[in-house]
């Protein structure tokens, strides 16, 4: 499927959020995560499916000062 992830059109097989971030590579409980604007907590990633054309905006903390 084709989704827009971080502003980027993507084409990854996935069928749920948690699919998605796996085949991402994006690993760690410390991400946020949002799917057309609503924010989705980690606990309810797995069972969150995806459609085509989703935005999924993967939002990581930064260090520096």
């Amino acid at each position: 499927m084709t989704f827009i992830v971080n502003g980027e059109e993507q084409a990854v097989e996935a069928r749920t959020l948690a699919d998605l971030l796996h085949a991402l590579e994006y690993e760690g409980d410390w991400l946020a995560t949002a799917v057309n604007g609503e924010l989705v907590h980690r606990e309810d990633r797995s069972d969150f499916a995806l459609n085509p054309r989703d935005r999924i905006e993967i939002l990581s903390p930064m260090q520096g000062g």
